[in-house]
């Protein structure tokens, strides 16, 4: 073999391995971190309520598998379970409330407050579709929540103290943590 011919053979194998090298970091980049839920230190798994939000979701929406989903709680303030969200999201703090002293963009982390009468009104024709006979009734107070937006492979956080549980018919003093992708 010539020497041009061997410099010309050393250059095509030197591309080839270039563009195989490309494709496999572009393969690596293609690939989705796992999803992974970051459950709060000593929270409990709810799994009744877990597993009637997955019906809830299948019932709403008939031959769809719901998305990922897990529900605990835990006996801490709501403000220190969206703190430590908030931080393992990255965001800088926990918004007073969405409209974040009227800025434009709506912040990552934030609080609300809500009334659980009204909640339960609102999802008590869905219920009886579930044949989930919760006495309503027995939701009354308003909560405080917060709500941290998802990350690429994190589940967006809904953080609220007190909730009302539907299984039992009864408002429970604790802070529900629920993720859903």
């Amino acid at each position: 073999m010539s020497k041009t011919t061997r410099l010309l053979l050393l250059s095509a194998l030197l591309v080839v391995a270039a563009i195989l090298a490309g494709c496999k970091g572009q393969e690596e980049y293609a690939e989705p971190e796992a999803f992974s839920f970051v459950v709060y230190p000593g929270a409990r798994y709810l799994g009744q309520l877990t597993e009637i939000t997955k019906q809830a979701h299948r019932t709403l929406n008939p031959g769809q598998e719901p998305p990922p989903i897990a529900i605990y709680d835990a006996d801490v303030p709501v403000e220190k379970v969206a703190e430590f969200y908030a931080k393992e999201y990255g965001y800088a703090q926990v918004a007073p409330d969405a409209t974040n002293n009227l800025s434009a963009a709506k912040p990552e982390a934030y609080y609300r407050a809500g009334d659980l009468a009204t909640d339960a009104r609102a999802i008590q024709p869905l219920m009886e579709r579930m044949n989930v006979h919760a006495d309503i009734s027995k939701a009354t107070g308003s909560y405080k929540a917060a709500e941290i937006a998802p990350r690429p492979n994190r589940p967006r956080v809904t953080v609220q103290r007190p909730y009302f549980d539907v299984t039992s018919s009864q408002v429970v003093d604790r802070t529900l943590i629920l993720m859903s992708r």
